[in-house]
Order: C-alpha cells, then sequence, then structure tokens
C-alpha cells in the first residue's frame, strides 16, 4: 500500500520569524579525517548553540542510525535520518575521509551503507538552523540535508520541486514508509501572506497557506513532518528557556495538519484505505487512529496499518454445511466499507438486511440505513467510523467464538 499526497505548488516553505539571518555561517567545523562510532548515546556532533545534534540514535538494541534531532529537549526528536532501511550494528562509524568523502561504515562488513561524495570539500558542520552542510575553502555549500529531506521540514528549509517528502514506515521504524508528499504545478491555489508553511511560486507570490503558525522561532521548536499515516502535521513548543511567562518544558503540540481526515481522504475503488484491509479509521481532534471491527484483530500490532483479520472461521458454503445457526450479528453504529458492497437493496427493513446476509455464505457484513441494505465481503476496505454516516454495520460473527486454526 502507496500513497502518495500531491500539491499544486512550486515551492514549500516553513518560514519564522528568526533570530537571525537564515544566510548565517556559525558553525563548528568538522574537519577532515573526523569520525563518529555508533557505541553509545554520546556518539554525536553538535551545532554551535548545542540544540541540535548530528551522529548516532540507538533504535531497538544494538541497532543504529544515523540522524539529525533536538539536543535540548528530553525527547530527543529525530527530523532527518541517513540509513532509516538499514541500520547498523553497534561498532559501525561515520566518517568524513581526507580526501572529502563522507560515508557511513557498517561495523561487521566493512561494507559502505551510505555515502554524500563530492569533489573539494574541506569541512562539514551541523548549523544553527539543523541542516548539516559539507563546503568547500570558501565556504559554499556542496551538500546539506536541506536538499534531502526524509519525513520532516523545518524553519528556513524549502522543499523544491522534484523533493520528496517520505513518512517513516511505523512510529518506530525508519525506513520508507507508505505516503510520500510530492509538489505539483498545477491546481488552484489560495493566498494567504501571513502563516507560516506556504507555498510559493517561482517569482516569490506567496500562493497557498498549508500549515499555520502562531509562535516564534525565537522561543520555541518547530517541525512539520509526514507522519507514518500519511498526515502532514505542524508541531511546536517545548519552550526553549523559561520566563515568568512561559511554563517550564512540555510535550510536542500540534495545531494544524492535512489533510483535515485522512480517513475520508483516501478512499478508491481498488486499495486497502487508510488503515489497511478489514480495519476502521476513525478521525478525532488527535488526528486519524485504525480500529479492528468486532470479531477481527491486528494483523501485526506493531503495525497497525497492514489491517486486520478474521478472528472465527468463516461460514462454508458447502450445500451439506449449512450454518446459519451458528452464526449472530453485532452491531457497529456510524460504521462503514465504502466501495465494498457486492449488493444493494432498496425498501427494506434492518430484519431483512439482517436475514439476507445470514443466508449468503459471501457476506461478511450488512450495513443498513434507513430503508437501504448493502451486502459487503471480505476483505473490507475503505473502513471508517464517523458520526456523519448514520449507518449500521452488522457484523456477521460465529456463536461459538470458534477461532481460526
Amino acid at each position: 500500500m502507496a500513497f502518495e499526497l500531491s500539491y499544486p505548488l512550486f515551492f514549500l516553505l516553513l518560514l519564522l520569524q528568526l533570530p537571525f539571518s537564515t544566510t548565517a555561517k556559525a558553525h563548528k567545523n568538522i574537519s577532515l579525517g573526523s569520525s563518529l562510532n555508533a557505541l553509545n548515546k554520546d556518539s554525536f556532533w553538535t551545532s554551535p548553540t548545542e540544540e541540535f545534534a548530528f551522529g548516532f540514535q540507538e533504535i531497538g538494541k544494538h541497532s543504529f542510525l544515523l540522524a539529525i534531532w533536538f539536543n535540548k529537549i528530553p525527547e530527543r526528536t529525530i527530523v532527518w535520518s541517513a540509513n532509516g532501511n538499514n541500520l547498523v550494528p553497534k561498532g559501525s562509524r561515520v566518517e568524513l575521509t581526507e580526501d572529502g568523502q563522507f560515508r557511513l561504515i557498517e561495523f561487521r562488513t566493512g561494507k559502505q551503507i551510505w555515502y554524500a561524495d563530492f569533489t573539494g570539500v574541506v569541512y562539514a558542520a551541523l548549523l544553527d538552523t539543523e541542516n548539516f552542510v559539507m563546503a568547500n575553502r570558501n565556504s559554499i555549500s556542496l551538500w546539506e540535508s536541506f536538499d534531502q529531506p526524509t519525513d520532516t521540514i523545518l524553519p528556513t528549509q524549502t522543499l523544491n520541486q522534484g523533493n520528496i517528502l517520505f513518512s517513516r514506515y511505523t512510529e518506530t521504524n525508519y525506513s520508507r514508509g507508505r505516503f510520500q508528499l510530492t509538489l505539483q504545478d498545477d491546481g488552484n491555489v489560495i493566498f494567504n501572506h501571513d502563516d507560516s508553511v506556504y507555498i510559493e511560486s517561482e517569482d516569490g507570490v506567496i500562493l497557498r497557506t498549508i500549515l499555520s503558525n502562531t509562535f516564534s522561532m525565537q522561543d520555541f521548536y518547530q517541525r512539520a513532518t509526514l507522519e507514518y499515516n500519511g498526515v502532514l502535521r505542524y508541531y511546536y513548543v517545548y519552550p526553549k528557556r523559561t520566563s515568568s511567562n512561559m511554563r517550564s518544558p512540555r510535550a510536542w503540540s500540534t495545531s494544524s495538519y492535512i489533510p483535515s481526515n485522512i480517513c475520508a481522504s483516501i478512499s478508491e475503488e481498488t486499495g486497502s484505505g487508510a488503515c489497511g484491509f478489514n480495519s476502521l479509521c476513525r478521525q478525532d481532534d488527535q488526528g486519524p487512529s485504525c480500529h479492528c471491527p468486532n470479531g477481527y484483530s491486528f494483523i501485526d500490532p506493531n503495525d497497525v496499518l497492514k489491517g486486520c483479520k478474521q478472528d472465527f472461521v468463516s461460514r462454508s458454503c458447502d450445500k451439506t454445511s449449512q450454518e446459519t445457526d451458528h452464526f449472530h450479528f453485532e452491531a457497529m453504529q456510524n460504521t462503514d466499507w465504502p466501495n465494498s458492497d457486492y449488493d444493494h437493496f432498496q425498501e427494506v427493513s434492518e430484519d431483512w438486511c439482517r436475514q439476507e446476509c445470514l443466508g449468503d455464505c459471501f457476506c461478511a457484513v450488512a450495513i443498513f440505513k434507513t430503508s437501504e441494505c448493502w451486502k459487503k465481503r471480505v476483505p473490507l476496505s475503505n473502513g471508517l467510523i464517523d458520526l456523519s454516516l448514520g449507518t449500521k454495520a452488522l457484523m456477521k460473527m460465529r456463536k461459538d467464538n470458534s477461532t481460526l486454526k
């Protein structure tokens, strides 16, 4: 399952009021011949203010990710990574060689896992914008992490046409996920000159606000991340310092995200929907969440987007085995799987709808609304729970709770 989130634009920028020029060159030089080893939580280089770090973070047990993160908050949130698809073992190293190659070497095999190779590099640095750069002797950047984004954009960063944001696979799995955000040059736009994340044309005209912001970069850390569930979300807080009118640092908060309801935004005739086959997507103020209907459970609790599996033995279609007495229905309000029906009836009662599904060995769930009945079979797709639906899902389940062998 892979989804592309496209927006009609030339450039996507996260632009905030900065306490310094975006062209400032303050940095700590990382000289040729420098290296870091993946040994412990202190294997990193910092920006001049030490608010940000570049180095290794341990993911799971004895597996390391080369990354950039917020360094002065309890939750060291990762905003960029090099080897999400290929974590390295303890003892691996990243090095800026004497001839200007920047590469990640696996400890056990000596294999080169990732590299950024440019002629003329004389030093590297992590800037206070969280941008990791490699520069020549004239301090001209030859490579920078801002040009190679993963799932996050940061203040002062530009996502140019042709750049792509890729979501993580899950919250804790940094390999490339199911969603990507790309930029297109067609479609309608809305003008807005006041907010922070916006679309800008090649001639500098602001075309459309994407995510709104009311917090200054001087006082708050901020980011916009394409999450594993496909939502582009703007995050703020963790005050950089406390004062009489500012509370102590707290967890990330969010004020805006797009799309506003991804459960309803992903609905096609083919494909599983936002949460996987046989699953249900529910949107609330905290964003989307995935659930399994009655009689089903997650295929992988650690990866809910894989969908749900049936936990009981389905009814046999063998004529010699009529099992209607072994099944009953459990109702779920405001629940539906659009585009999954294979039969539709009008001017019928709910009881008639139940009996019609009960006598059909293919029917896994019946949807009833007013005087209409829809029959659906597995795998169910595009599932959602929404108060606006006004439907009742009648889940056909085995009475004796016989589970699948």
